[in-house]
């Protein structure tokens, strides 16, 4: 386990989707794609969930990133790439919910 006070040497960044219609979810990880194409993003990841926790709501799409650190984050929202990204996916979407750590 990480010891909270201990700064981490870099940032996690995840997201989770859902789609608005499951036929969508190609367009949708494609869309997302994308964004491992953004300098500064390390070990990207974008998959469909398996949704196999009986536990937890649905969640279609899963976007994984790691940053060194807060500018390369910030430098990450604000290039084209995201942007272009942001265009094709969010009209797909139902829900986007985000996590750094």
């Amino acid at each position: 386990m990480t010891d909270p006070k201990q700064p981490r040497d870099f940032i996690r960044h995840v997201v989770f989707f859902t789609a608005k219609d499951p036929a969508d979810l190609p367009a949708i990880i494609e869309g997302l794609k994308i964004l491992g194409g953004i300098p500064g993003v390390q070990n990207f990841d974008v998959a469909q969930s398996s949704n196999t926790d009986p536990l937890t709501d649905r969640v279609d799409v899963v976007v994984y990133g790691e940053f060194v650190d807060e500018a390369a984050l910030t430098a990450y929202r604000t290039h084209p790439l995201y942007l272009e990204s942001i265009r094709r996916v969010r009209p797909l979407r139902d829900s986007r919910v985000a996590a750094d750590f």
